[in-house]
């Protein structure tokens, strides 16, 4: 089952965000039938189920990424995947602020709309950034943190540049959903070698056309978003966690193990996991040996 709720974020922007599970039956806002339905602000406590859990996908990523992480969460909790502003289904409206603020807010929008605080908030690369800034801005709405495979560190002018080619480099639009998978697969430049959860990930943010197959974001938008982190490191903002949080790597990733540890070591109450066999898209490459690496740290900080 997967149940859709509207959310207004900053500045009016329409989010869509996912319940991948079944609602708790004790909470009747949970019971409104069919898609987008308003739910009244309904407390974690009143679900049962508390604290809740809010999952933020990375750049380019969207809710339905988290699908089978938060399937097995909703076993136990009430958890939320939400497609950020410029991602998934929620708008993408050209004036639109893409900030760091503007993320931060919508997450902070998305917890007190939906009766998920305090909650774990789940959070890949840019999402995970999203996520520790809203830890250290709003300490009361965040039981805990987990922090996937995003650094602190600058990334600088060269990267964003990097970036910017990438995009440029993509061959869309693409004939079929099968092209989509072999090229982020196997034809990318940037693949070291053949990965097909690669592909398969990238065939998620994928909508056909009357041309093709192009994805549900505008790539300007992915920069714009990117150039408001990319030049900056992001140390302080850790410091002020107050909550657990756990950083997790993939040791084929794009966080090292060295700026991972010194993550855990800035961190006020940090902990340190990684899984192997995985790059950067780790509850994507390994989704059977994330829910090892984060288990542990969800059950002594849900269950407390």
């Amino acid at each position: 089952m997967a149940r859709r709720i509207d959310v207004t974020g900053a500045g009016g922007v329409r989010l869509a965000a996912w319940e991948f599970g079944d609602p708790p039956k004790s909470d009747p806002a949970q019971l409104l039938p069919g898609q987008a339905e308003p739910v009244d602000e309904t407390s974690a406590q009143a679900a049962g189920r508390e604290p809740g859990v809010l999952l933020l996908h990375g750049l380019m990523g969207r809710a339905s990424h988290w699908a089978s992480t938060a399937r097995w969460l909703s076993e136990r909790h009430r958890a939320v995947a939400l497609d950020q502003r410029g991602h998934g289904q929620s708008a993408k409206p050209p004036r639109a602020a893409f900030t760091r603020e503007a993320y931060v807010d919508d997450a902070e929008a998305a917890l007190e709309q939906l009766g998920l605080a305090p909650a774990l908030l789940v959070g890949h690369a840019m999402g995970a950034l999203t996520a520790w800034q809203l830890a250290a801005k709003r300490p009361d709405l965040v039981h805990g943190l987990i922090i996937c495979d995003m650094r602190a560190s600058a990334l600088g002018a060269a990267s964003q540049r990097e970036w910017a080619d990438w995009f440029k480099s993509w061959p869309a639009p693409f004939a079929t959903l099968a092209d989509v998978r072999k090229w982020f697969g196997e034809d990318d430049p940037w693949v070291e070698r053949p990965n097909p959860s690669r592909g398969a990930f990238y065939a998620e943010v994928m909508q056909e056309s009357s041309d093709g197959w192009r994805p549900v974001f505008e790539p300007e938008q992915m920069l714009k978003s990117r150039e408001t982190w990319v030049y900056d490191a992001h140390w302080e903002e850790l410091t002020q966690v107050q909550c657990p949080a756990l950083v997790v790597r993939g040791l084929d990733g794009e966080l090292g193990r060295a700026e991972a540890q010194e993550m855990v070591r800035v961190l006020p109450r940090g902990q340190y996991a990684e899984v192997a066999d995985a790059g950067h898209l780790v509850h994507y490459d390994q989704p059977e040996a994330w829910r090892a690496a984060i288990e542990p740290f969800l059950d002594a900080v849900l269950t407390r």
